[in-house]
């Protein structure tokens, strides 16, 4: 077996390489070939007043996350423009935008704080190789393992940790701090060195963006079917005004200081490195204080952040596509292909890690873009910049760009999730509040492990102790009991065998008074591994003991092929009908134990023997009720037997 082994594995990757080179991969994996055929000038200007109103909004955001990443300006920009280019050729969803954002750059800062930009340049060829080989081995459904809940504690706690590491700058203070309380012990120890200048800047900006931004929401603002042309024109105006609001407040923040650059009142970026980046591919080594370090070292430096990010990254990325697909079934393969290039190529240009932006996305589906071509727009307007701005861009007061950050970041704060989760399912709320304060008040990267962790335990806790539901089925007369019902409401699998066991087995003692008929109802079991049939077996053997009946009904074709394992002659049958004449049998065994004592032994080991060993007929009839066991019978049916007429 063994020497067959690579030849097998040699055929699969032939296979599998002629399948993935195919015309027809090829074409599903460049999207751009579906379009592109029909692209028209109603796309074209759409893609162009998207393309620029995402680009104004991109350029000053991408050089402030580059300082939340512990970078200089530079780099923000180097990684605004490849991820717009490749997403054009590979994306999917036309909304999206990629390129830098405050939780990767967060988490950029955590891994790469010690390595400086080759650090962050090697995360980002990383984050797209893994995320690559992820797409290829379809992993991709590992990010459902992450609830909604997890998500939302971990956004809001990184919101308000780059909040937080921006009021330095906000209040024009100069300190390094390590975690949320670090940071704001430091604040107040130093609020006496306070800025007014910067201070009353950053307020300032602060209240017009938050202005800028409510103006596309106004009515008025609206065009309307009965405008004339000046005031759609107007409307249109006020629409750019609002979208591109961030580059409007940093270009007056960079005139004031340029102005009062004699007497400079403000902390400035400072010099920025000029023109466009050199390509070239990621150093794999890199000097720290003096040391070089090998890329091992490096690997062993960054730790988890070598699957924390791509798993962010994705996850980004994915929920965005899903929030703006239209309704349209979202390939998330073809996604995660789309943004590991994206990395994988940016960094060839010192990019650090990218994924999808939501704020980036939004005033993109709002700019009425048509195809993603309008990364293009965006991509030149940011390459623009990098080639004739950048001597300018010294003059960007920090507290612009702080108060820029801490605007972008407030609307991540999911507050209003608290209460719907609460009414969904309270247990929830265990999760969300453990991932936040861990996220908060530890590390951001390890809180979501946690809030994972959380998850993952109370999912195998409902596993291991599932809900069920215990009835007495009375017969037509109303007073006697008939039979008892016990119905687990999940799948019986090893976690829950024990549980289960126990349960029928209390059933079948206290309710059932250990004499009377207990039915497993196994309509909601989706299928049995082996431990569970062998705990089957064990309640067989149970209720053999005790001498008293055990049917299995309801069950699927799944279930009686994983009892069959049991032994091959197990009776199944297939309607109520078949059902209730199983109880009818054991009904009349009852009564001729009552009637014989000496009859009483045989028949009841007939009856509780743990298996059924007989070929006889179909049903059972007063003559053929000694040579039948209705222990363990299968049924079938969609109805219940609760629902069903009562027996007899």
């Amino acid at each position: 077996m063994l020497d067959h082994w690579p030849r097998t594995t040699s055929k699969y990757l032939k296979r599998e390489g002629r399948r993935f080179c195919s015309k027809e991969t090829l074409l599903k994996r460049l999207p751009i070939t579906t379009w592109l055929p029909k692209y028209d000038l109603e796309c074209l200007e759409g893609d162009i007043v998207a393309g620029c109103a995402v680009g104004l909004t991109l350029i000053p955001q991408s050089m402030a996350y580059a300082a939340v990443a512990g970078l200089t300006p530079n780099y923000g920009l180097y990684s605004a423009f490849m991820g717009c280019l490749v997403y054009v050729i590979m994306g999917t969803c036309k909304e999206i935008s990629i390129g830098p954002t405050a939780i990767n750059a967060l988490m950029t800062y955590e891994y790469s704080r010690s390595g400086g930009p080759e650090y962050a340049v090697l995360l980002c060829f990383l984050n797209g190789l893994i995320i690559l080989a992820a797409a290829m081995c379809n992993l991709g459904f590992l990010i459902n393992f992450i609830s909604r809940p997890v998500i939302c504690a971990f956004t809001s706690a990184a919101a308000i940790t780059i909040a937080s590491t921006q009021i330095k700058g906000l209040f024009g203070l100069s300190f390094k701090s390590n975690g949320i309380l670090d940071t704001y012990v430091k604040i107040f120890q130093n609020i006496g060195d306070t800025r007014w200048q910067d201070l009353t800047l950053g307020l300032s900006t602060i209240v017009v963006l938050l202005l800028m931004k409510r103006l596309k929401d106004m009515k008025a603002a609206k065009v309307r079917a009965g405008d004339t042309l000046g005031t759609r024109m107007w409307k249109k105006v006020v629409f750019l005004v609002s979208i591109g609001r961030n580059a409007i407040v940093v270009i007056i923040g960079l005139v004031t200081a340029y102005l009062l650059d004699d007497h400079q009142p403000f902390i400035i970026t400072g010099e920025v490195v000029p023109g466009l980046p050199a390509v070239r591919l990621p150093q794999f080594t890199a000097v720290v204080n003096g040391t070089t370090l090998s890329f091992g070292d490096i690997l062993e430096d960054i730790g988890s952040g070598v699957a924390i990010i791509p798993i962010l990254s994705i996850l980004g990325t994915v929920a965005i596509a899903n929030a703006f697909c239209g309704g349209k079934t979202l390939d998330a393969k073809q996604e995660m292909y789309a943004l590991g290039f994206c990395n994988l190529l940016g960094s060839f240009v010192q990019s650090m890690p990218v994924t999808g932006s939501f704020s980036r996305t939004a005033v993109n589906a709002t700019s009425g873009v048509k195809t993603t071509a309008g990364g293009i727009i965006t991509s030149v307007l940011v390459m623009l910049a990098l080639a004739f701005l950048t001597s300018h861009f010294k003059f960007i007061p920090k507290a612009s760009l702080s108060a820029v950050i801490m605007c972008a970041v407030l609307f991540m704060v999911e507050y209003e999730m608290v209460a719907p989760i609460w009414r969904a399912r309270r247990l929830d709320q265990l999760p969300l509040w453990v991932t936040f304060l861990a996220c908060l008040f530890w590390k951001v990267e390890y809180g979501i492990l946690v809030g994972v962790a959380v998850d993952l335990a109370l999912l195998l806790y409902s596993s291991a102790i599932p809900k069920i539901n215990v009835s007495t089925i009375k017969k037509e007369d109303g007073v006697k009991a008939a039979y008892v019902l016990v119905e687990p409401c999940t799948g019986l699998f090893f976690p829950s065998v024990d549980y289960v066991r126990a349960a029928v087995n209390k059933a079948g003692i206290s309710t059932a008074e250990g004499s009377l008929t207990v039915v497993l109802d196994c309509c909601h079991l989706t299928g049995l591994d082996f431990t569970a049939v062998k705990g089957i077996e064990g309640l067989c053997s149970d209720f053999q003991k005790r001498q008293q009946p055990l049917i299995l009904a309801n069950a699927s074709p799944n279930i009686k092929k994983s009892l069959a394992c049991l032994d091959p002659h197990i009776k199944i049958t297939s309607t109520p009908e078949e059902l209730h004449s199983l109880l009818r049998c054991v009904s009349q065994m009852d009564a001729v134990t009552t009637l014989s004592n000496n009859c009483a032994m045989v028949h009841s080991n007939s009856v509780v023997c743990a298996m059924v060993h007989s070929n006889t007929a179909e049903t059972c009839s007063g003559e053929e009720f000694d040579m039948i066991n209705p222990l363990l019978q299968v049924t079938t049916s969609a109805a219940k037997p609760s629902v069903c007429d009562q027996p007899a």
